[in-house]
């Protein structure tokens, strides 16, 4: 019959490969949340676009105005307003954010995130 005091747990190394495992998982999120954050910033500043109602005549160089303000306003760097595709499609103006983020994690290993936001903006 074998005794239960034989089976007392983890080893040593079983416990490094787990702590390597949760530092590795808590690196990436440390690298990943900044970028995703910018990302819900951005994504304001367009549905601010959708629900604009003061101007009467809505241009893409107003828009591009009105992404620039909010842009500066929550320190956005990873797009400019150049950067943000704005095409005529009948009664709207189609506004599209789509970029890539990097962010190295360790040496010349890094992670890459695409985000894309599109919004319809009405034209009057």
């Amino acid at each position: 019959m074998h005794s239960l005091k034989r089976q007392n747990g983890m080893t040593a190394i079983g416990w490094m490969i787990v702590l390597a495992l949760i530092g590795f998982f808590v690196l990436l999120a440390l690298r990943m949340v900044p970028a995703y954050l910018e990302y819900y910033k951005i994504v304001a500043a367009l549905e601010s676009l959708e629900e604009e109602r003061g101007s009467a005549l809505v241009t893409k160089q107003t828009i591009r105005k009105l992404l620039g303000r909010r842009f500066d306003i929550n320190y956005v760097t990873a797009i400019t307003p150049r950067q943000v595709s704005i095409k005529q499609s009948g009664a709207y103006y189609v506004v599209t954010a789509k970029y890539e983020a990097r962010e190295r994690l360790a040496g010349n290993v890094s992670v890459v995130m695409e985000f894309h936001k599109m919004v319809r903006v009405s034209r009057n």
